[in-house]
């Protein structure tokens, strides 16, 4: 997040509402976590970082698969519900992802895994740059975000490549309702600092939705099969 961590008021309020919800609902569950896991190396015995790891589910999925895992998060009530989901052992810490982190050692993971986290940061070179300085040589960088084009269109922006301060309200999760902002930002701002800080970019997914999704939310999932509404990215040290 940004030095003023725009959206953690937001997820302060949602916690609880996101985490009874997240294993099942549809965009989540059955379109975009499935995309980004499609992009995942082998993780078993490796190092991974849950680079905002909100209520653990993707952290779950790793320890399942054999991953030593350090999930990081910046907002308290969801740094708890992690910990309540994977248990105490866990090393479940809060951190902001704008900011260096310090507490991680260089060259010291496998994998660093990143989803739909990065909109809520402004400049990401700072924050691509940390994850390279903890990545091994050959580590993964994979993350998920909104969809350039999707933004542009449901924002209604008026000038594509600014990057810019946007936000809804965002519903379906529970009667819990919370106005949501994040950073819109075009394909070009989406990928160039991956490559000004090092990376080499190996895969761009843009996901059609599964079955999954057409049985849960069949209106979406005609939306979805014409447009996508996230972008899927692996990038390699």
């Amino acid at each position: 997040m940004t030095d003023k961590l725009i959206a953690l008021d937001a997820y302060e309020t949602l916690a609880a509402a996101y985490a009874a919800v997240i294993d099942t609902k549809p965009h989540n569950a059955y379109y975009e976590r499935p995309a980004t896991l499609s992009l995942m190396p082998e993780v078993k015995g490796k190092r991974v970082l849950d680079a905002g790891c909100g209520s653990g589910v993707y952290s779950e999925w790793l320890i399942e698969h054999g991953a030593e895992i350090v999930a990081v998060d910046a907002s308290p009530k969801m740094v708890e519900l992690a910990k309540q989901r994977l248990g105490s052992t866990t090393d479940v810490r809060q951190a902001d992802l704008s900011k260096p982190l310090t507490f991680l050692h260089d060259s010291s993971f496998d994998v660093v895994l990143c989803p739909l986290v990065l909109e809520y940061i402004e400049d990401w070179h700072d924050t691509f740059a940390e994850f390279y300085r903890v990545l091994r040589p050959g580590g993964h960088f994979v993350f998920s975000v909104s969809h350039p084009f999707f933004d542009y269109v449901y924002f209604k922006s008026s000038d594509y490549f600014e990057t810019e301060l946007v936000g809804g309200e965002w519903r379906g999760f529970e009667s819990v309702r919370v106005y949501m902002p994040s950073f819109r930002r075009s394909l070009g701002a989406t990928l160039s600092p991956l490559v000004e800080t090092g990376f080499c970019l190996e895969r761009i997914l843009e996901p059609k939705p599964t079955d999954e999704f057409k049985k849960a939310d069949p209106k979406h999932y005609e939306e979805l099969s014409q447009q996508p509404c996230f972008l899927c990215v692996r990038a390699r040290k």
